[in-house]
């Protein structure tokens, strides 16, 4: 039995074995214990935080295997993605040059460094075992997070992003970055996203050049990074995809990885999730898959359960699925089909 709920002190050594096999690209997720430990007392903060509006929380959640006692997946919200240090992107933009004389009109598509996306809410740090991808539990990992939002808008922005790790070979080798950042800084693609994990991204940016960058100066293999999806990233892009989310003129400032966007109202999960009754019984197997969770704050907890449920009516689980949801007889619940 898996179920979704917020990081524990005692996770520590199990989320650093997380980060170990994570992607590069990943950087909210380094291999640091002393990172992960602040990480997840902030979290800690944030879910016992009362607050009526998005401010400097993250909340960190982990998919737990009840009955092995281990951790198979994490991933994170992070409620306002610029309020302690500027959220910097790049935003892919065409430059327009006419000229009435010679009758040229003309777009060149230009990068520029930008904040714009600092006031957003932002979906990071996911990570699941090799094992359960393309599974139900990776919608789990994924959309458990937008239902949170769902039981609690006021914690939020109007607006969700997502930085998908961008394309990077075998080696670890980024053509976007090599063509790119690594003038301006003497370091590999793999150490500059290790350098981000362990500290602020925003002391890099800051360097990065702050005027244009034409795109057609660049090498064709970094132009075709832009707005490309690592491949072990794609089942997390298309999961939000399906969500509403939708790519828009901003990439990655180290891979050219996409960045996706949502307005928070309009997000399947959070405009489709519906509230019901918890009733104990005894549960028969179902047509349809639910993402069901409960509304708690530092107590939520989320499953993937099969159900025949119709709108109004209450929910019948079995005791251990109430357990482990942390439901009694007649506590409220949310629900989503996936």
């Amino acid at each position: 039995m898996l179920v979704l709920r917020p990081v524990e002190p005692s996770d520590l050594p199990q989320l650093q074995q997380l980060a170990r096999e994570s992607l590069v690209g990943v950087t909210s997720l380094p291999d640091d214990s002393h990172c992960l430990l602040q990480k997840i007392r902030d979290s800690q903060r944030s879910f016992a935080s009362p607050v009526q509006s998005n401010g400097r929380e993250n909340y960190c959640f982990v998919l737990h295997d009840l009955e092995h006692q281990r951790l198979l997946g994490c991933a994170e919200i992070v409620a306002t993605a610029g309020y302690q240090q500027p959220f910097y992107s790049l935003r892919n933009r065409p430059f327009i040059s006419a000229s009435r004389e010679l009758n040229v009109h003309h777009g060149v598509p230009t990068l520029s460094l930008c904040q714009d996306l600092s006031p957003h809410t932002l979906l990071r740090g996911l990570h699941i075992d090799a094992e359960l991808q393309h599974t139900a539990f990776c919608e789990l990992l994924s959309r458990a997070r937008l239902m949170f939002i769902a039981a609690h808008p006021q914690r939020f922005a109007e607006a969700v992003i997502t930085e998908i790790v961008g394309y990077s070979d075998a080696a670890g080798e980024s053509p976007f970055w090599n063509a790119l950042g690594k003038h301006f800084f003497n370091l590999s693609y793999v150490e500059v996203e290790r350098l981000c994990g362990l500290q602020d991204r925003s002391f890099l940016a800051e360097l990065m050049p702050h005027y244009p960058i034409y795109v057609p100066m660049l090498t064709p293999d970094a132009q075709a990074c832009i707005g490309r999806v690592h491949p072990a990233g794609q089942e997390a892009f298309d999961i939000l995809e399906r969500e509403g989310f939708e790519t828009n003129s901003y990439v990655d400032l180290f891979d050219a990885g996409p960045t996706l966007f949502a307005r928070t109202p309009s997000i399947r999960s959070i405009a489709h999730s519906r509230t019901a009754t918890a009733r104990r019984g005894t549960a028969h197997a179902g047509q349809t898959t639910y993402l069901i969770c409960n509304d708690a704050v530092d107590d939520f907890r989320a499953m993937v359960v099969e159900l025949d449920w119709s709108a109004d009516e209450p929910v019948t689980l079995d005791p251990a699925t109430l357990a482990a949801l942390h439901l009694t007889d007649g506590s409220p619940l949310r629900l989503v089909a996936l």
